[in-house]
């Protein structure tokens, strides 16, 4: 086996792949997909939430996802009507099961949210949901990359 080609694959910060299915309120980007790694179960990438904003609701189908909080203040709300919810900070995981319709919202005013994202699939399965979310709505600044280009 050819370890060098087919071994340990590092993704540099500026190499994030903005090219996968996004939700209104939301900036995804790819760092582990099949075509980048060869990763076959699973898929790894970046959000962000920019201050006072929120998604639209959503969910990914059968695949299972993982959210780990690198920065801000993360506001979850879920369920049939988005009845539910909770926050996580730096350092908290949150886990979204399949099927479940779901938003995310920057909790603080004054600073994006970030978070490293993890799902069980190669499927880039985002369902946009046409429903009403008990959320305020807030601005929705430019957004910031997650991961700054060198030198920025």
């Amino acid at each position: 086996m050819d370890w060098q080609l087919h071994g340990v694959k590092i993704i540099p910060a500026g190499g994030l792949d903005p090219n996968t299915p996004q939700t209104p309120g939301m900036t995804r980007a790819a760092a582990i997909t099949h075509a980048r790694t060869g990763a076959s179960k699973l898929w790894a990438g970046t959000v962000v939430v920019q201050p006072n904003a929120k998604t639209g609701p959503h969910h990914h189908g059968d695949l299972e996802t993982v959210l780990y909080i690198i920065r801000g203040r993360a506001r979850m709300r879920w369920g049939d009507r988005l009845e539910f919810t909770g926050e996580a900070g730096p350092g908290d995981f949150i886990y979204v099961p399949p099927y479940v319709p779901h938003q995310e919202i920057n909790a603080l005013p004054d600073e994006p949210c970030e978070a490293v994202v993890v799902r069980s699939g190669q499927d880039p399965i985002v369902e946009n949901l046409q429903m009403a979310s008990p959320e305020p709505t807030g601005p929705h600044p430019a957004a910031i990359p997650f991961h700054p280009e060198p030198g920025t």
